[in-house]
């Protein structure tokens, strides 16, 4: 039986530097045309359906399941989304998306683990966090009454980290990186206020993969304002010399959203 402690993040004081950065860009355009700028706050509950890892990725570590120690969820979720239009049909996006949780149970084994061992006759701490920063680009291959489509490109920073913890016996493991995708998104429009969007950015090759799909049912509240409801899945990981992870990510979600 695991023991849950579950870790509640801080405020959102993330949110305060883009906002200021969306307010220089939406005034920095020029006056005579809409700015087609969209601001929206995602918040809900995420679960982890599995959450696999091995460091280093060889004999002198041992594969073992994050949800042996932390079971499955859920926990809170919160991300920016942000988008904003250039010229004609081509626009911006930039979304933070943090993701940590921390968690106290028991491995099912003796565990190596980044060079430690761990027991599995005493709790075990393990945290673990898959922050995603990305600024991409978008066209609008579509536009029609009812029916939008965009494609594009999204440069994506992942900010990784595995922890255990055990007694005075502490392993850790994290990495920065660049990952590209490719982005979709769609939105078709039932009636003038009920609409379905999807989003989603990914990419497979090489030693890895990342998946980000969402697809929300909004009501178009007045001019400007829109609230959603809708799901969330994130999977993904690497397999190298250095690393294996794989995880899978599921998330409730509501959504309101501002366009100028």
């Amino acid at each position: 039986m695991n023991i849950l402690q579950k870790t509640v993040p801080s405020g959102p004081t993330w949110l305060s530097f883009p906002l200021l950065l969306l307010l220089q860009l939406y005034t920095a355009q020029p006056q005579a045309q809409e700015s087609g700028t969209l601001i929206e706050l995602e918040a809900g509950a995420v679960w982890q359906d599995r959450n696999k890892a091995q460091i280093p990725n060889n004999a002198s570590a041992d594969r073992f399941l994050l949800t042996d120690i932390a079971g499955n969820g859920p926990w809170t979720s919160a991300r920016l989304n942000a988008s904003w239009d250039l010229r004609g049909k081509h626009g911006m996006r930039l979304v933070l998306a943090p993701l940590a949780y921390e968690e106290t149970g028991f491995l099912p084994a003796d565990t190596r683990f980044a060079g430690q061992s761990f027991q599995a006759d005493a709790p075990v701490t393990g945290e673990y966090r898959f922050n995603s920063w990305r600024l991409g680009y978008r066209y609008q291959l579509v536009d029609r009454e009812n029916w939008q489509f965009w494609i594009g490109g999204t440069a994506k920073i992942r900010d990784a980290k595995i922890e255990l913890r055990q007694g005075n016996n502490r392993a850790i493991d994290d990495n920065v990186g660049f990952v590209p995708l490719l982005y979709l998104a769609g939105d078709y429009q039932f009636d003038s206020n009920w609409s379905l969007r999807f989003d989603f950015d990914g990419l497979a090759g090489g030693p890895g993969r990342a998946f980000d799909l969402s697809l929300k049912l909004g009501y178009q509240i007045n001019d400007n304002w829109r609230l959603s409801a809708g799901y969330r899945t994130l999977e993904g990981g690497v397999d190298n010399d250095d690393v294996y992870n794989f995880a899978w990510f599921n998330t409730a979600l509501l959504s309101l959203e501002y366009q100028f």
